[in-house]
């Protein structure tokens, strides 16, 4: 059965997107809001290949920024967001010093643990902490595999099997997937297979890179989000592809990019899909600092449907403020 998927990013006028320069000008701008006495410190969170959790009612923000761990951020309404006093993981309680990237953190029920799958030096980990404010701690300061690899992502499925899907630099950056120990903490090598590697023009504009996947499952048709091209390029854009299984094969779609320079935005891609408070999904992405300048990349947030094999991403907007309270 041939699933038609078609993905809208429609953005309303985001004149202060395009505008925004670097990050310490933002953090400048002191914009009370009285009824929630809160003051705005930057217009934009400044987060690259961003993820969001939902727990205990609060949202939490982790993302690739410059430094040896990871800064993380929530907010209650999605809107407005306080930056964490202390790194959700610092490189003193993980593999490796330097090239902190794109963390996902995942809450086990069955463990009431936290999970963070990220990866530094080029190397896959994970780490666990009891709150998603962290501090995250490896057991054992070593990556999940000695090969090479980065943009970690966990789907887990319906009959209680966890499956990593991550970067292999195999023939450019290539998209594998292998199912996950009971532990999480390792996978099953057996299980070791290619999913979505750059061989499409639109793929392969600069660079031969395929990155960034997140899968979800509806009506038991997977789905994966993926990025391609260099992030650093502004033909950095997203594509799909369905499957019957975790493992693929991966169909993808026809059409592809779903998502590339939109609405004066560029560089948007290696976005992440969540469920709101009123159970509605969302999608968490990035885009360039500007038009001129990739960094920071900034997170935002638009709504997101599935309907007969039909994704539908934009509308419901949301530009994240990082917001301090005011004296009382």
């Amino acid at each position: 059965m041939k699933i038609f998927f078609t993905l809208f990013f429609l953005l309303f006028p985001l004149i202060a997107l395009v505008d925004c320069k670097e990050s310490g000008s933002n953090k400048n701008t002191q914009t009370s809001d009285p009824e929630n006495s809160l003051t705005v410190v930057s217009k934009t969170v400044p987060l690259a290949d961003p993820y969001i959790l939902l727990y205990d009612d609060m949202y939490y923000i982790y993302g690739t920024n410059i430094g040896n761990g990871f800064d993380v951020y929530y907010s209650k309404d999605l809107e407005y967001w306080e930056r964490a006093s202390a790194l959700s993981l610092s490189h003193t309680n993980s593999y490796g010093n330097k090239n902190f990237w794109a963390p996902e953190v995942y809450y086990v029920e069955r463990e009431k643990t936290f999970y963070m799958f990220y990866s530094t030096e080029e190397h896959i980990c994970v780490a666990t902490s009891d709150s998603p404010l962290g501090p995250f701690k490896q057991d054992e300061k070593k990556p999940i595999r000695d090969e090479k690899g980065i943009d970690t992502s966990v789907f887990f499925d319906e009959d209680g099997k966890a499956y990593l899907y991550f970067v292999r630099f195999t023939d450019g950056n290539v998209i594998w997937c292998a199912e996950l120990e009971d532990n999480l903490k390792e996978i099953k090598e057996e299980t070791l297979t290619q999913c979505i590697k750059a061989e499409e023009t639109w793929e392969s504009i600069e660079g031969k890179v395929a990155e960034g996947p997140s899968v979800f499952k509806k009506d038991g048709l997977y789905y994966m989000l993926y990025s391609a091209n260099d992030y650093r390029s502004q033909d950095y854009a997203v594509g799909f592809a369905t499957s019957d299984t975790p493992f693929g094969p991966w169909k993808k779609y026809e059409e592809n990019p779903v998502l590339h320079k939109n609405n004066g935005l560029a560089g948007v891609g290696h976005g992440a899909p969540f469920y709101d408070k009123e159970g509605n999904m969302r999608y968490v992405l990035h885009a360039h600092n500007s038009l001129t300048e990739v960094h920071p990349r900034n997170a935002y947030i638009v709504d997101m449907s599935v309907k007969d094999g039909v994704v539908s991403l934009g509308g419901g907007f949301i530009q994240p403020m990082v917001v301090e309270e005011l004296p009382r």
